[in-house]
């Protein structure tokens, strides 16, 4: 498992532990479950005073962690049907962009995320998670397909953007993401959409325009990633952190500034600690999530839904008299 600095020292206790608990088990030594008990104590509550304070670019650090769950993870983990579908019929099938019909519990839901792949040759085949025109194409493709058959949606978000290489924007990339985002309020569906992990600029809130917006904990959310944002301003990478600080990027930042209707906890240490855990609180959240929106006229929706979006930001009138 990969480690992050910050979390060096509980995994070097952790190992501790376990090699404490094996040569309790072997050697019959009773006399080291109260040594044993101290330390997972010490363990507990090292984890809880870490992640209270974590900084705004460890957050992000979690949010990329390569051993978090993905949204093909999480679908296997929290569906019982999944039947996925393929390709916008114009382009192709972008495989950045996942989706297709499934079963949670006692709803069907039409489910689309990003794929960022697991090892080098699924991060090739997934384009590390940064979608191209036609992978928002056919995101808007199977979100129209629900609005027919009268299915809500589910997004989740976890892309570092839309792929930025010369021929995405000859195929129309701005295009397709202002499309997508313009259809998405005015299908007339519950949308629910949850950011898993990164949440970067149009190409994660092309996906994003839900009725309710949720994030994971040990998410980000921001119109430019803090490294973008430190070559901007100070000309190289070194300042990213600073910049996370500036950008105000984490999940509490979008509840203070209005931007998300709520958090989902993850497990202590952040969902790549525990798939198991982390998926069912995602299952949990969606299924109560989906039940209110369910609830609710559809016309209703709609309006509350233009409503949330246009009211955010500000809007200061700086002319003098």
């Amino acid at each position: 498992m990969a480690v992050l600095d910050f979390e060096k020292p509980i995994i070097e206790l952790e190992e501790k532990l376990a090699r404490m608990r094996e040569a309790a088990r072997l050697q019959n030594a009773p006399e080291l479950l109260m040594a044993i008990e101290k330390l997972a104590h010490d363990i507990r509550e090292l984890q809880q005073k870490t992640f209270q304070n974590l900084t705004r670019w460890q957050r992000v650090q979690l949010a990329r962690h390569p051993d978090r769950p993905h949204t093909l993870d999480y679908i296997e983990q929290i569906t019982e049907h999944f039947i996925e579908l393929h390709g916008d019929r114009l382009m192709g099938d972008d495989k950045a962009m996942v989706g297709g019909f499934a079963k949670i519990e006692d709803h069907i839901v039409m489910l689309i995320g990003c794929q960022k792949g697991r090892n080098i040759k699924e991060k090739k085949r997934h384009n590390f998670g940064m979608p191209n025109p036609e992978g928002y194409r056919k995101a808007l493709r199977l979100m129209r397909l629900a609005e027919k058959f009268n299915k809500p949606i589910v997004t989740l978000i976890d892309t570092p953007g839309a792929y930025p290489g010369l021929e995405a924007e000859e195929r129309g990339q701005g295009e397709a993401i202002a499309t997508t985002i313009q259809a998405m309020f005015s299908l007339r569906v519950p949308i629910l959409s949850i950011v898993i992990g990164e949440g970067a600029s149009g190409g994660a809130l092309a996906i994003a325009i839900g009725d309710c917006v949720l994030m994971l904990e040990h998410t980000w959310y921001s119109v430019i990633s803090p490294e973008s944002c430190s070559t901007i301003l100070w000309k190289n990478r070194d300042y990213k952190e600073q910049a996370a600080e500036i950008l105000q990027v984490t999940a509490h930042d979008m509840v203070n500034f209005g931007l998300i209707d709520g958090i989902i906890k993850e497990p202590v240490g952040g969902a790549h600690r525990n798939w198991s855990i982390a998926a069912t609180l995602l299952k949990e959240n969606i299924l109560q999530h989906l039940q209110q929106l369910l609830s609710k006229p559809i016309d209703a929706l709609l309006q509350t839904r233009r409503e949330k979006f246009c009211a955010m930001g500000s809007i200061r009138d700086t002319t003098t008299q």
